[in-house]
């Protein structure tokens, strides 16, 4: 499915201005993968499942409350941090990625569907001084090896459901992976609320990193 419609099915409640950016995606992402390649060809006809619905699985375990900070770490051509910046308008998103190109990409994105939102550096996560609320992320690499990445990286003070922290999107059997984490941890199904074979794997793990 290459419509917004999936998107729409599972998020019912958005602004028009909303609908219109989900909507929008497919072509500005198509015309600037043309370009710099950002995302695989062969996944372009499941963009919509596989890219932006897989991103908003983290809005199906916290609604970030408005004025709260995230920083997506390894966002690649922008996921999960594009698609959840249209979601939360009323937040602020920073998404750095070492890879210089694929900055480009994000930050041509924001301002194509005018994402006032969003900032976008060509860094690594270590050489922010920024505090944030939540750290969100998709598949970088094993946990054990993404934590230190992100210590010192967030504010004490805490407005949301969730203790500041980490959201991250995996799939497969995170058991192994995870032994090592000692914060608390929660490892959530996207099964739970998304249909379809992609997701029956797929996981949302967030991770308590107060006093990191």
């Amino acid at each position: 499915m290459i419509k917004a419609d999936l998107i729409f099915q599972y998020f019912p409640d958005l602004s028009e201005q909303q609908h219109q950016q989900f909507e929008a995606l497919y072509a500005v992402y198509e015309h600037w993968n043309q370009q710099i390649n950002v995302i695989s060809r062969k996944d372009f006809d499941t963009f919509y499942e596989r890219h932006v619905l897989h991103s908003l699985g983290i809005a199906k375990y916290i609604n970030f409350s408005a004025g709260t900070s995230i920083l997506d770490v390894g966002t690649g051509g922008g996921f999960p941090g594009i698609p959840l910046a249209i979601l939360f308008p009323d937040c602020q998103f920073t998404l750095v990625d070492s890879i210089g190109k694929k900055i480009k990409v994000v930050n041509a994105v924001a301002e194509e569907l005018g994402l006032e939102n969003v900032k976008a550096y060509h860094k690594r996560a270590e050489e922010l001084k920024e505090r944030y609320d939540f750290v969100v992320s998709r598949a970088v690499t094993q946990m054990p090896k993404f934590l230190p990445w992100i210590r010192n990286k967030f504010k004490k003070e805490q407005q949301n459901g969730y203790p500041n922290g980490l959201f991250y999107l995996k799939g497969g059997d995170l058991r192994e992976e995870l032994k090592t984490v000692q914060q608390y941890k929660e490892v959530n199904d996207l099964s739970d609320y998304f249909e379809g074979e992609f997701f029956e794997t797929k996981k949302v793990v967030y991770v308590n990193m107060t006093g990191q």
